[in-house]
This record gives structure tokens, C-alpha cells and sequence, in this order.
């Protein structure tokens, strides 16, 4: 520090930031979230996001000019799909008498990225899981998802790369998968895992032709139904930021792991909907078939194959599905690894 107070702990920080006088006269009660990498603070109309000084690899956020250039790719890799959403990063200062500030002329202590609020009942978990989606809207989708994709860097990796990407991910997931946990039932996801091995070494060819045919694209990284807003435009948000190695990827598979989170949000609403209303054969007046949980990953996956004049194997999405799957559960129990886990019930 450049001066002779005593820098601000993250407790301080997140006291400041918890209060409404850190936004002005004009903030009334301020949400404060958690999340495994930030801490997120919500007022009327803006997202404030401080990012956590932890470590965990790939990504370093023990140095404060670490925060603020993950913060920046934040930034920028968001506005490729939500433009209008992502505000950019402000500084976090403290004065020479200890004063934090949110764009203060003091010394940086911190960065956080700043967006616009978006409303809470009109992300795509939440239509699926109440009222469902218009086939309009999916075809909205689609084409924002198309458009991205068709535009999308494209970083060359060999076909022998990406295999060995895919089975070294595999390999990690199966690390997590073997280990005891309460609850867990370790010989049938390793049974699970033995197949998955199998699959990969018959979906090989696929995955190779996928690399030499440029159809990996620096995608969203992190697609799932709590990031897609049917906002007017439709955003897209808070995709994976830390790691272009992770974001690099086949369309399909970012679209397999969308329908995967469907499919769970359906289990989610099995035991208290009727069947009949898991389906898009319900219509809803004015607007035709209405797309439910159940339904709307095979159908998105449909549209965007057509826009890109593609037609993905099965063999190939069962697989991506698969790994993502065993993604999905190796991330569960990866929280219950840490030192102090938040919500291990959850997990």
C-alpha cells in the first residue's frame, strides 16, 4: 500500500459492499450472494461482483492485479453475447483515513465487475420450470446461439489434442468419482466411468473429425439454463472466463450440456407436475406448443444443428452428455472438498 493505513481484510470489504451506502443515497436493501469463486452484491438495477482471493487451478486470484484482469476477460468474453449487460469493472479504493469507495480517487484495494440486473422470472430454469416456453422463443434462441457460434474464434487444435483434451477431463472426473463420500455410491459411478471409457474409444473418430473439420469454437464455457435470460434482447451470461483451454469446444457439446441441465430441472419438477404438463403438448392460447424441460434441450440442439447446416451423430451427443454428466458430479463433490463447504446438503 502507498500509504500508511492498515489495508482493508475481506471482512471489511464485504461490509462495505453489504451496505447501501456504498451505492449511493438512493440504494435501498442490498442482496448479498455467494458464490464458489465471488461474492455478489445486488442492488435495484446493478450486479456488483467481488471476486474471491483464493487459488484453485487453473485460476489464481491471490494478487489483486489477478482479480483485476479476470474481472476485465469477465467483461469482455460476456459482451459477445450480453453486450448491453455488462457494465465493465470498477475499482475498489481506500482513502488515506481507511474510507472505502466504489470508484474513489484513493488507493485500489479491489475490483469488482458491474452489470445490469436482470429479472429473476424470466431465466430460462425458471420459465421451464413454471409456465415453458413458445417455440418462438426457441427459435429466438437458436438463432442468437447459431449467430455466436458462426462468429466464434476457432483455435486450432489437433484432432489428436482434442482427444487426448477429452479423455484427460475424463480421467479427472474419474479422480473425484473414486473417492469416498457419505451418501455415494462409488462403484456405480466408477461402472458408469468404465463405460464412458469404452465410448470414448468408439466415439474417437468423431471427436478427431470434429478437430480437423474446425468445428471447435471459443465458446460460452459454462452453458446453463440459470445463464440464458429472455430478456428483450435474449442474453447470455456469465460464461466461463479463467480458462480459454475450458471454453475451447465443440458447439454440440455446450448444447448437450444445456439439455443435460434440463433434463435435471425435470426430475427437479417431476414430483410435483403432472405428466401431461412435462410435455410441449399442451398448447397455450395464441401461442402454439408449449416447450418443457423435457422437450426443449432435443429441440434447441435441432434448430441450432440446422442453422450451422450440421447434423451431429448420436454416438457423439450421447457421449458429450455422458462426460458432462460426470462433469456435473465431479463438481458437486468437489465442493464438499473444501476446507469449510457452504451448503454441503446441497451437494
Amino acid at each position: 500500500m502507498s500509504f500508511d493505513s492498515v489495508a482493508p481484510t475481506l471482512s471489511d470489504k464485504l461490509c462495505f459492499l453489504a451496505s447501501p451506502a456504498a451505492y449511493g443515497a438512493t440504494a435501498g436493501n442490498i442482496e448479498v450472494k455467494e458464490t464458489h469463486m465471488s461474492f455478489v452484491f445486488l442492488t435495484e438495477d446493478r450486479v456488483y461482483k467481488l471476486k474471491k482471493p483464493i487459488s484453485r487451478p487453473p485460476l489464481d486470484l491471490t494478487t489483486l492485479a489477478a482479480r483485476e484482469f479476470n474481472c476485465l476477460e469477465e467483461v469482455r468474453l460476456n459482451r459477445r453475447l450480453a453486450p448491453e449487460l455488462y457494465l465493465g469493472a470498477i475499482a475498489l479504493t481506500s482513502s488515506q483515513d481507511g474510507r472505502l469507495a466504489l470508484g474513489g480517487s484513493g488507493e485500489i484495494v479491489d475490483w469488482l465487475v458491474v452489470m445490469r440486473r436482470l429479472p429473476a422470472d424470466l431465466m430460462l430454469d425458471q420459465l421451464l420450470a413454471r409456465d415453458g416456453l413458445a417455440e418462438a422463443q426457441v427459435d429466438e434462441l437458436a438463432d442468437l446461439l447459431a449467430n455466436f457460434y458462426r462468429r466464434a474464434a476457432r483455435p486450432k487444435i489437433s484432432p489428436e489434442a482434442y482427444l487426448d483434451h477429452i479423455v484427460v477431463q475424463h480421467r479427472l472426473n474419474l479422480d473425484i468419482l473414486r473417492r469416498p463420500f457419505p451418501n455415494f455410491d462409488r462403484d456405480h459411478a466408477l461402472r458408469i466411468g468404465a463405460h464412458v471409457d469404452m465410448a470414448i474409444e468408439r466415439v474417437a473418430p468423431l471427436l478427431r473429425a470434429r478437430a480437423a473439420e474446425g468445428a471447435l469454437v471459443e465458446g460460452h464455457g459454462d452453458l446453463r439454463p440459470e445463464h440464458v435470460c429472455f430478456n428483450h434482447p435474449i442474453v447470455i451470461f456469465d460464461c466461463l472466463e479463467f480458462s480459454a483451454e475450458l471454453r475451447t469446444i465443440d458447439p454440440f457439446d455446450e448444447l448437450a450440456y444445456l439439455a443435460l441441465e434440463c433434463s435435471v430441472l425435470l426430475r427437479q419438477q417431476a414430483p410435483a407436475l403432472p405428466e401431461a404438463a412435462l410435455t410441449f403438448s399442451r398448447e397455450r392460447s395464441g401461442v402454439g406448443p408449449i416447450i418443457r424441460a423435457g422437450d426443449f434441450g432435443s429441440l434447441l440442439i435441432a434448430k441450432v444443428a440446422g442453422r450451422l447446416g450440421q447434423e451431429p451423430p448420436a454416438a457423439l451427443l450421447h457421449l458429450y452428455t455422458a462426460l458432462r454428466a460426470e462433469l456435473r458430479a465431479r463438481l458437486a463433490l468437489a465442493h464438499l472438498l473444501d476446507v469449510h463447504p457452504r451448503e454441503p446438503s446441497k451437494w
